[in-house]
């Protein structure tokens, strides 16, 4: 079975408590079960994985690398806009990656404007709130069935 690696980096667990005008009252696991249930409706796997160490964050990128999963869809939190480390370990993969955000990154503070996972990813969906998750699920598994196209 096919198998989607949806990863959420640090302070996202915080979903539901934190800043509700920008990430509504959604917990991540309501998020994750939204995910599953897409997944087996459409007729894959997938996996949700949180951290708040930017360490486990990469160690768990070389584990899909080393499982051989189809795709990734990632919102990397802060790390989106400074981890080199964990570009570089979405750099290993040869498999699409999504980057999903929440909230309207381009739209809120110049910091967060720029993106070190952009650049590795077939695309971006950003501030649908929990529709971004979703979105980039769909959008990884049509990539997935159009070999990464």
């Amino acid at each position: 079975m096919k198998k989607v690696l949806v990863l959420h980096g640090p302070n996202l667990n915080m979903f539901g408590k934190r800043e509700p005008t920008h990430y509504g009252t959604i917990t991540l696991k309501e998020i994750d079960e939204k995910i599953e249930a897409l997944a087996s409706e459409l007729g894959f796997a997938a996996e949700c994985y949180q951290t708040n160490h930017e360490g486990e964050m990469v160690e768990r990128i070389h584990r899909a690398h080393e499982e051989r999963v189809d795709a990734v869809v990632i919102n990397a939190g802060a790390w989106t806009h400074y981890s080199y480390a964990l570009m570089d370990a979405l750099g290993i993969l040869k498999v699409p990656i999504v980057e999903v955000h929440m909230s309207h990154v381009h739209a809120r503070e110049q910091f967060r404007h720029y993106s070190v996972v952009a650049p590795l990813a077939q695309g971006q969906i950003t501030g649908f709130g929990v529709n971004s998750y979703l979105l980039g699920v769909r959008a990884a598994w049509d990539l997935i069935k159009n070999n990464g196209q």
